[in-house]
């Protein structure tokens, strides 16, 4: 479908985001407006070891005021390469590094007004870093759990994993993972 755009107004510029409002027209002459929220991107970890124990991070979320379980992630700095930003976050979220890394998958999470895309890694062969987290400000509630990956699975049929990059990740690697070590 071929939309014309007639006029693209910033409406907001953010750290995280930008919010544009495009007047567009249709094929058929009709009107309309499209709200975009513009997203850099990011990258998410699942981090897994030799015993497939997964790391998770359970974190206050601002907008729902609630604190959720997640696999660790951020958004990517302007240029970034997608798996730079993996270890990076990896790092600072859980104060670990790994050895041997894949790409699982890329999502885009709300492609209805948002153009946020999100590359998803396997991590594995992980250890300890020697210098440990470094979270964020806005982090320090952050806590860093290690569970079972079928655990973590069981909490994504339970409900209790609600986070729509966090359940990509972890469906998809334990699948992967599963699929690797059937004979």
């Amino acid at each position: 479908m071929d939309l014309k755009l007639l006029r693209r107004s910033t409406v907001y510029d953010g750290r995280v985001f930008t919010i544009e409002v495009d007047d567009i027209e249709y094929p058929s002459g009709r009107r309309s407006v499209r709200e975009v929220a513009r997203h850099g991107g990011g990258a998410v970890v699942l981090a897994v070891d030799a015993m497939r124990n997964a790391l998770l991070i359970r974190q206050l979320r601002y907008p729902l005021d609630e604190f959720l379980w997640e696999l660790p992630a951020g958004k990517l700095n302007r240029g970034e390469d997608p798996l730079d930003c993996a270890r990076r976050e990896l790092g600072e979220e859980t104060g670990y590094q790994a050895r041997k890394w894949s790409k699982l998958t890329a999502i885009y999470t709300s492609p209805g007004f948002c153009s946020e895309h999100l590359h998803i890694f396997l991590a594995e062969e992980i250890s300890p870093r020697p210098e440990g987290r470094a979270p964020e400000e806005g982090e320090e509630t952050m806590t860093v759990t290690s569970m079972p990956l079928d655990e973590a699975v069981a909490m994504v049929e339970r409900n209790e994993i609600v986070d729509a990059k966090s359940i990509c990740g972890i469906l998809l690697g334990e699948r992967i993972l599963r699929a690797r070590n059937t004979p």
